[in-house]
């Protein structure tokens, strides 16, 4: 039977229920740094990269080396995380990703040779994957259930406002400054939201299913009592620490629970979503950009300044997406991003081959891009992080997240290095058609195996999989 015809068992919480603490709020801000930081050090190289490939001599190889070794950084960071999370707690993992994101931009920032700008970059892409999984399930978990669509997207908005800051500084620093090393000005502004969340995470307290998950449920009702309303703590409380004794009963999570059918097939779903949200080649586009720009008609410093107008519409777009994630199921949201995004991808794939190199063209395939980039980061990103954090059961939760983001980075890396290679071997219209029917995959995936998970509980997820069996 496909799950995605089975209606969830449930009641969703009243229109207008909000949580009366303003802690929570603030935790949630202070958390999605980590997708500020997310954003911008996967932004920056968009218009850093013609500047470094001119100091730093980079051919091609190494070109596309620089790229995608913090995407390969990132695939390793979302595994190793997503394990340590399980162990260690939430919060503890985000304060040490902010001290990694400090090294690492470091690095990058006064990287002499290629080398070590390539090592620099996969040091910072241990943090970019470590804060990819942890912080949604942080935010998951310390969000009450008819919200948690709301705050665990704030990640994506946070992402995306990283990417646009990145798009910005970029321009201003490339038409403004005309000293030397202009691309280390462009990277070493990531120092100063990695130390706004070190002390940020200092004050937040850890997430009370992880703390439930340990058997400590005094600590656990103590932090539901900090973000809920007393009642409202004290039901949360008993549902938590009720599947938190289910799980202590089977020892702790891992590989060995995909043995049992209904996680398998949950753990299935979760790598098909991160394999979909990234072939739509959506970072051929965000770490490209200002390339693809310039090869269809900009002069440089021009597609620089164009390319923060994809910076513009992602977060523009994003903020719709929060909004529709109040009042529309995950599973149609994400069928229409894809639709959206498929469609742009033939129309960039005509019209560079129609087209000659001009600004007509270049203004066309910028359009395009924003049309592309309002459905990916206003519908399909904002669900995969929010479905990724909100499928998995709580005993392999961080294990399973942390799986799936190693999948995406993966297949983010291979879109990364990739990328200009397709294109230097068959032509970027081509490549854009491979993308195309990729996106064709996706939409069929969606359809026919993703579940509805708006409007339940965590916990009352997990009982609506397991009756699946």
């Amino acid at each position: 039977m496909e799950t995605s015809k089975i209606a969830l068992a449930g009641t969703a919480s009243p229109a207008g229920a909000t949580p009366s603490s303003r802690k929570l709020q603030v935790i949630t801000t202070i958390a999605t740094f980590g997708g500020l930081l997310f954003g911008y050090d996967t932004g920056v190289i968009n218009g850093a990269l013609p500047f470094i490939k001119n100091d730093l001599h980079l051919t091609p190889l190494t070109e596309s080396l620089v790229v995608s070794s913090l995407v390969f950084g990132a695939a390793l960071g979302s595994i190793v995380s997503g394990r340590f999370s399980d162990a260690h707690g939430r919060r503890r993992i985000i304060l040490l990703l902010s001290f990694i994101f400090m090294l690492g931009t470091l690095g990058c920032t006064f990287a002499p040779n290629t080398a070590t700008m390539v090592l620099a970059r996969f040091v910072l892409g241990l943090a970019v994957g470590g804060a990819s999984v942890t912080v949604p399930v942080y935010l998951a978990e310390m969000a009450p259930k008819h919200l948690r669509g709301q705050l665990v997207t704030r990640q994506e908005l946070m992402i995306v406002t990283g990417q646009l800051l990145a798009f910005t500084n970029n321009a201003l620093i490339a038409n403004f400054y005309d000293g030397d090393h202009t691309w280390r000005w462009m990277l070493v502004i990531a120092t100063l939201p990695a130390i706004v969340l070190w002390i940020g995470m200092l004050s937040v307290p850890e997430s009370p299913r992880w703390l439930a998950s340990k058997g400590r449920f005094g600590e656990m009702l103590r932090t539901l009592r900090q973000i809920r309303e007393e009642h409202h703590a004290q039901a949360e409380a008993r549902e938590v620490r009720q599947q938190a004794e289910d799980d202590a009963r089977q020892g702790e999570g891992g590989w060995a629970d995909l043995k049992t059918p209904w996680i398998r097939r949950v753990f299935l779903i979760g790598l098909g979503i991160a394999v979909t949200q990234q072939i739509t080649g959506v970072n051929s586009i965000m770490y490209y950009g200002t390339q693809i720009l310039t090869d269809s008609g900009f002069a440089t410093k021009g597609a620089l300044i164009a390319n923060v107008a994809n910076g513009a519409i992602s977060v523009v777009a994003t903020f719709v997406g929060i909004w529709l994630l109040g009042r529309v199921n995950r599973r149609p949201m994400l069928l229409i991003g894809l639709l959206g995004t498929t469609s742009s991808l033939l129309l960039i794939g005509v019209l560079s081959l129609i087209l000659e190199p001009g600004l007509t063209r270049g203004f066309a395939i910028l359009s395009l891009t924003v049309a592309f980039l309002a459905f990916q980061q206003g519908a399909i990103s904002p669900v995969t992080w929010l479905m990724l954090a909100e499928i998995f059961p709580m005993r392999i939760r961080g294990f399973a997240l942390g799986m799936s983001g190693f999948v995406l980075w993966l297949v983010n890396f291979l879109v990364g290095f990739f990328f200009l290679q397709l294109v230097a071997w068959f032509s970027i219209s081509t490549t854009f058609f491979l993308f195309f029917a990729l996106g064709l995959v996706a939409l069929t995936f969606v359809f026919r195996y993703l579940p509805e998970t708006r409007g339940h509980s965590l916990e009352s997820l997990e009982r609506y999989f397991r009756k699946l069996g």
